[in-house]
């Protein structure tokens, strides 16, 4: 046994184990831990890796539901969307790596989302992302969207798996410390899912994919941590990524999964071949015994050390049934993959790697997982903001609107889009900005999926039950605006330091939001990821966090993908507003690019309103009586008015609101449960509306080529979209 004299409590803090956890290792060992040893506790226990500090209060969150076939604890969430197929999708973060190497920051974490999905038997039809990026005056942050960008297009271009939607935001919040969450979706049939699970005493462990180098080392303990002034120096923590060798892997993967060879299949992401063999032989309940001068290894003289912390991309670890690794290995070398038995299956319950003949780590596997800490950290509840100060609008109704439409959060994201493939595989139906959510039919079916991301950071900062709730509450809106029936999240909590007490808080009361609108909406959480320590430590010793950032990622399911509907306006229907108006300007986009302010509480969310007006909506598109929809979010009526006209390329004109709420309160206001709809004969749907106790009225009659405000200015729709769609360019041309 390689027993290293250095192994010591300092050591162990640098590796990120407090003086107790490294107290607990030892009790564990019973004997000082080898450096190889050393390094699985500190990964495995990692922030990123154990989830020490939310497992407690991600118990609270609803996960099942009649058609959930698996929920937490896989790789990726899992549900029956009919005819025999699942979906099978899940949002992970690459957040630190991102801010460190953009590029291949992003790509990476589309790499290993991926790889989540097609591990368990899916073959991935659709990537979204949700992006947050700092001030766009702020020069660092011209550079990581750059690179953002590039990665995600680079990476999902060339692996062929279509990027068909998601979200950006911008905020001084987010200048040291972006955030990059990726999301895949693939489709399986329901009695070809795999799972991770190893079994059968004896059976071969196999790698196989890209070989082991030295990139990656402790990036689940990098993304454990705040960031300081040193973080660039991070970057041989940040993984590589190459497209064209996952394409290979995922041709492989279900080429194999198509015979009866597999046991067990696991893909090595964070922490890569210790989290792979841990996770797999604990869940098993056996043991694993490991022959590291078997791994495949692109760096010579590489340590064990190394080798169970790589990061690198790119690689699976199976337990292949005995009779068939001869099948696989055809498999793997037709598509040119590495392909090594590298250990077996034991019944000792420890994990065991060897190395140069030498035993470098022999771990029970039981305690490593069943005494890996658990925190129940301080927390201090959320302070309530402030009521509102009056407001009066400091400018004229269309000169506001064209400067909403040009600000950074609600400009155009054509610049973005028009890098990223939507429409590979020929299966996407609505590309990025013609919907709501992204429609993705399912391949051989008339099925469709209706997928989105979700969050407004800014309620969350000012109410963080609130703004959880009402990220839920949106994603179901935005599946619900195409004629889709939402049926499950899976999401990415991103919040800064949890050891402090008014973080905890936030994240406590995010969760609970979360968790009553999952429960109201029958939406529950079948996967996702949490991100903390999303905080910069600044030279003067102060910290800057981000905002409470709970991204939500939303599926749901069209029966007949003929039947989902868009957002761009048609001509010569009438405009009707679904859901009641009060002009909540609290935090809105209005408050803050219009006046500079970001204050006042979120706009409340009636969760009972929420169900029962998208289920109207819902039931009137799949009639066919509503023809073109869109939520209501971020600006308000006038903003979701003016996004409808860019998108159909169609004028409308809008009545007087004659509500008693002030013009800017009633067209900006940011109230939720609300859509606005195409239709034949408004006064008929408003009828039935009001049948079901759903608040309506009609507000525009489309047609002609400009949008025509109550008071009779006309704004074009080439001006509107000139406004729209200069920002990106701008700022990226930008020397």
């Amino acid at each position: 046994m390689n027993k290293p004299a250095t192994v010591d409590v300092a050591l162990a803090r640098e590796f990120g184990l407090t003086a107790e956890e490294y107290g607990r290792v030892l009790a564990i060992m019973g004997r000082t831990p080898t450096l190889t040893e050393l390094g699985v506790f500190s990964v495995m226990w990692s922030e990123h890796c154990s989830y020490k500090s939310s497992r407690k209060w991600l118990r609270n969150l609803p996960t099942t539901a009649p058609w959930v076939i698996h929920g937490p604890g896989e790789n990726a969430g899992v549900v029956d969307i009919g005819q025999g197929y699942a979906a099978i999708f899940k949002m992970e973060s690459h957040n630190h790596p991102s801010f460190i190497e953009p590029y291949q920051g992003a790509a990476t974490g589309v790499g290993g989302i991926l790889r989540d999905v097609f591990t368990m038997g899916a073959r991935p039809v659709a990537n979204l992302n949700a992006l947050r990026f700092g001030s766009p005056e702020n020069p660092v942050t011209r550079r990581i969207i750059d690179g953002v960008v590039r990665g995600i297009g680079g990476y999902g271009n060339c692996v062929g798996v279509p990027t068909v939607g998601g979200e950006i935001n911008f905020h001084p919040a987010y200048d040291g410390n972006p955030l990059v969450n990726a999301m895949t979706v693939g489709i399986a049939r329901t009695d070809k899912i795999f799972l991770s699970a190893a079994a059968g005493v004896g059976n071969p462990v196999v790698y196989v994919g890209s070989r082991t180098g030295r990139d990656g080392i402790h990036g689940a303990t990098m993304s454990s941590a705040e960031f300081d002034e040193d973080a660039l120096s991070k970057r041989p923590t940040v993984q590589v990524g190459d497209p064209f060798i996952e394409k290979l892997l995922i041709e492989a993967c279900l080429e194999l999964m198509a015979t009866d060879a597999i046991v067990a299949i696991q893909d090595m992401g964070a922490a890569g071949l210790t989290s792979s063999s841990v996770e797999m032989a604990g869940k098993g309940g056996v043991g694993i015994d490991l022959d590291l001068d078997a791994v495949p290894q692109r760096e010579p003289g590489m340590t064990a050390y190394e080798m169970m912390l790589s990061e690198s991309q790119e690689r699976m670890l199976m337990v292949l049934r005995p009779d068939r690794t001869d099948v696989a290995r055809r498999i793997f070398e037709k598509w040119e993959l590495d392909f090594a038995i590298i250990g077996h299956l034991t019944e000792t319950g420890h994990i065991v790697v060897r190395h140069n003949g030498q035993v470098e780590a022999d771990i029970p596997l039981a305690p490593l997982a069943d005494q890996a800490p658990i925190y129940d950290r301080p927390s201090t509840p959320p302070v309530p903001p402030a009521p509102l100060e009056p407001v009066h609008a400091p400018l004229s109704l269309d000169a506001m609107l064209i400067q909403l439409v040009a600000s950074p959060d609600l400009c155009s994201r054509s610049w973005v889009w028009n890098q990223y493939d939507s429409t590979v595989g020929g299966q996407t139906v609505r590309r990025p900005g013609a919907a709501d959510a992204a429609i993705v039919r399912v391949d051989e079916t008339d099925i469709a999926l209706a997928v989105t991301t979700d969050c407004t950071p800014r309620y969350c900062q000012a109410d963080p039950k609130t703004g959880g709730a009402q990220a839920v509450a949106e994603a179901w809106r935005n599946i619900t605006a195409t004629g889709a029936r939402p049926l499950a999240v899976t999401d990415n909590l991103n919040f800064a330091n949890p050891e402090k007490p008014e973080i905890m808080g936030q994240f406590i009361a995010a969760i609970e939001g979360m968790a009553e609108a999952c429960t109201v909406l029958d939406f529950p959480v079948v996967s996702g990821n949490v991100s903390l320590y999303n905080e910069t430590r600044n030279p003067d010793g102060s910290t800057t966090a981000i905002l409470p950032t709970p991204a939500i990622g939303g599926l749901g399911v069209l029966e007949n993908a003929a039947q989902a509907i868009g957002l761009g306006m048609q001509d010569g229907k009438d405009v009707v507003l679904v859901g009641a108006t009060q002009g909540a300007l609290g935090q809105s986009i209005w408050l803050r690019e219009i006046l500079g302010r970001e204050d006042g509480p979120p706009p409340q969310v009636d969760l009972a309103a929420e169900r029962r007006n998208g289920d109207f909506v819902r039931t009137e598109i799949l009639s066919g009586a509503i023809t073109a929809c869109h939520d209501l979010a971020d600006g308000g009526i006038l903003v979701g008015i003016a996004e409808m006209v860019m998108a159909g390329d169609v004028g409308c004109e809008l009545d007087s609101p004659d509500s008693g709420i002030r013009p800017e309160a009633f067209w900006f206001g940011e109230d939720q449960a609300r859509y606005l709809a195409c239709v034949e004969d408004g006064a008929a749907l408003c009828a039935r509306a009001a049948a079901a106790g759903v608040p309506a009225r009609i507000i525009a009659r489309s047609g002609g080529r400009d949008l025509i405000l109550p008071s009779g200015v006309t704004i074009s729709i080439a001006r509107l979209k000139n406004a729209h769609e200069t920002f990106f360019p701008a700022l990226m041309d930008a020397r």
